[in-house]
């Protein structure tokens, strides 16, 4: 079943399933999150906001507030 991103563990990969949401928040899909695309949470900066991710071999730092349209799942490891 899928879930916020905003919601995922440390160091663990998961698979975009959805984005949800309009406007700015389709400015994702021009960085490459796309469904069926494997991401991974990185860190959290120091005070938990914004979220650092891999994703298509590069770095991308989201807050958690854009991280919620996301709907993922665990990745197959």
């Amino acid at each position: 079943m899928p879930f916020p991103l905003e919601k995922a563990a440390q160091g663990k990969k998961y698979l975009i399933k959805e984005i949800k949401g309009f406007g700015p928040v389709l400015r994702l899909l021009d960085l490459g999150l796309l469904p069926e695309t494997v991401i991974e949470l990185v860190r959290f900066a120091p005070l938990g906001d914004p979220v650092q991710f891999k994703v298509r071999g590069f770095f991308l730092s989201l807050r958690k507030d854009e991280a919620r349209h996301i709907l993922v799942e665990a990745a197959e490891q």
